[in-house]
């Protein structure tokens, strides 16, 4: 039986990633996007942690009324806002960062986490650190790509994706296992694992494989 989503993203450009990594599974996808609440986040000093709970909640509810299967949320900021004790839905919200986390403990070495957009690192790595009282402490470094994020706030998604690249190709000498923790990142951390032949780590792969055993997804292809 084809699966019904919802899915709050905070950029439209997340989009295509979730409909490309899905294609071949019956999935009927519902796409909610509202930037608006990050820009406030990050530029409107009255603008409480509070204030942004309470539009987090307002969305996923309506959602949810969308007589949805699940509800994935693609953001870890607006995940970090979430407060499900504030909520009463009946279908699971499935969260991006949760899957990507399980990937990065099980590494069990000291690794590197990159960024573009420096407004969601805080957020990302609070939570990852909650979990580490689950799986056990990480040895991370955090390193955000400079002047890259503005691309894809631009439209600039190649210019975007080649600043990655570029990064990456700088680091490829490195000991230490590497991963992109935005979902706009996997378009070039996939380019430079085809090109180079070296694993980055990333939250979708992670995320496709979770919600196929989470959610029991049938494959279009029959696989």
């Amino acid at each position: 039986m084809k699966k019904k989503i919802g899915c709050l993203h905070a950029h439209y450009t997340n989009i295509q990633y979730i409909e490309n990594a899905f294609s071949k599974f019956d999935i009927e996808w519902l796409h909610f996007v509202d930037p608006g609440l990050m820009q406030q986040v990050s530029t409107d000093e009255n603008f409480k942690n509070s204030d942004a709970q309470k539009r987090v909640k307002q969305q996923v509810e309506w959602i949810a009324e969308c007589k949805v299967d699940a509800i994935l949320i693609t953001c870890t900021n607006y995940i970090s806002f979430l407060n499900e004790e504030q909520l009463s839905i009946p279908m699971p919200i499935i969260k991006i960062d949760e899957p990507y986390f399980e990937r990065i403990f099980q590494l069990q070495q000291p690794q590197i986490i990159l960024f573009t957009n420096p407004a969601t690192v805080e957020g990302t790595v609070k939570r990852l650190n909650a979990h580490a009282e689950k799986y056990g402490a990480v040895d991370f470094e955090v390193i955000i790509i400079d002047n890259a994020f503005e691309f894809i706030m631009q439209g600039l998604g190649e210019r975007y994706n080649q600043e990655i690249l570029y990064f990456l190709y700088r680091f490829n000498n490195e000991n230490r296992p590497l991963s992109v923790a935005q979902l706009s990142m996997v378009e070039a951390a996939k380019r430079y694992e085809l090109q180079t032949g070296m694993t980055v780590l990333n939250p979708l792969n992670a995320l496709v494989d979770s919600m196929i055993d989470q959610l029991e997804l049938r494959s279009l292809s029959g696989l």
